[in-house]
């Protein structure tokens, strides 16, 4: 089994990228941008190691190597993103990776990518990129390939020696069992369960009970043996269910207009642990969105883009205009999901300013955008 968090050390260890690791400060799946350059090095890298894993190690200077981290990004849909523009595409992964000397919330994303063996390529048009390219790892650099395309097999011992040093033992499980209740949420409420006397989940969060069901908010998933975040939200709601062979979560958010709030199923995570060592996670999409008058929206639309406009202007906000704010990513996404599709868009443009305005507004705003991702490719 391979802890994620030497995984990751061992690759930055490792000379510089390469071949079969590339290194990013962020990405940014949401613009077409940032959606292309990701398509182009998962392209280049299932092409440049046919038979063996490669990776991305995301939350890392490029100049120097510090773990400087991203927010958790919880996206189980994004091989349908891959499997939507490319040809022959391959496996993906992207794990949240927790480390000790990050803010909470904050992790190391680690994206890892297993060819079929066969040449991948872009299905279509994509930014700067044409469908058809076909992309090769050239050193640190992803470039475009258009004759003489072969698979090569170079980096299998190289990268089979990596992930042997990162396997995990039994004194980083019980330190990460202990790290986490002990040091990271000794004031929340923490649990762990052994799964077929080889697998380890801590989860931890705040509880209330009602009408006899347990709810968790502030929570924090994790597997200690491979260090891997499973879920974190400092906001939304979630149930937990367990039995001897699987982990199951279901995620509620709150959304409503004014004092009319109500919390809805969102998404159904289920992790199905193994005899033979091995575990599998499957998401269902619950969400169900609520309708609204289009009217109505209407004018919540615009009193959010004059906010907006006023805030971009350093303009006073009014006592109301300061109330319409706290609200104002939720209400976009009711927008979003009401057909106002440019709703997003406003949401993507506004993160700086409520960034420099108000940091409560703008973590309803991050997860406001992550129900959006779960939405949309699934």
């Amino acid at each position: 089994m391979i802890n994620k968090r030497l995984l990751v050390k061992n690759l930055l260890a490792h000379n510089d990228e390469n071949s079969f690791y590339d290194k990013k400060r962020f990405i940014d799946i949401g613009q077409r941008e940032g959606k292309g350059k990701f398509l182009k090095h998962v392209c280049a890298l299932a092409n440049s190691n046919p038979s063996n894993n490669s990776f991305m190690v995301i939350g890392v200077e490029d100049e120097d190597n510090k773990i400087v981290g991203v927010d958790f990004f919880d996206d189980s849909k994004i091989q349908n993103l891959v499997n939507a523009y490319l040809d022959n595409p391959p496996l993906i992964a992207y794990e949240n990776i927790p480390f000790p000397h990050l803010p909470e919330g904050k992790v190391v994303g680690l994206v890892t990518i297993k060819s079929t063996g066969k040449v991948c390529s872009l299905r279509k048009n994509i930014w700067k990129y044409y469908g058809g390219s076909v992309f090769f790892r050239e050193g640190s650099i992803s470039l475009p390939k258009a004759y003489g395309v072969e698979l090569k097999d170079i980096n299998s011992e190289t990268v089979a020696t990596i992930e042997l040093h990162a396997r995990n033992n039994i004194e980083l499980t019980l330190d990460g069992v202990i790290d986490f209740i002990n040091h990271r949420h000794k004031n929340l409420t923490s649990n762990y369960k052994v799964f077929k006397e080889q697998f380890v989940v801590c989860w931890a969060g705040n509880t209330k009970k009602v009408k006899k069901e347990t709810y968790y908010s502030r929570v924090d998933i994790e597997l200690i043996n491979e260090q891997v975040k499973l879920f974190y939200s400092a906001l939304d709601e979630i149930t937990i269910i367990f039995d001897e062979h699987s982990f199951t979560t279901v995620e509620f958010v709150q959304l409503g207009l004014g004092d009319q709030q109500k919390y809805y199923p969102l998404e159904k995570v289920v992790i199905t642990f193994e005899n033979n060592g091995t575990y599998h996670i499957q998401s269902q999409l619950l969400f169900d969105p609520p309708q609204y008058d289009k009217k109505v929206l209407h004018h919540i639309f615009n009193a959010n883009a004059i906010i907006l406009q006023k805030l971009g202007k350093k303009l006073k906000l009014s006592p109301n205009e300061e109330l319409d704010l706290e609200h104002l990513p939720a209400t976009y996404l009711i927008c979003y999901l009401n057909g106002f599709e440019e709703a997003k868009e406003h949401l993507e443009n506004s993160r700086q300013l409520i960034k420099e305005y108000n940091s409560k507004v703008y973590l309803s705003l991050k997860e406001s955008l992550r129900i959006l991702r779960k939405v949309r490719y699934s």
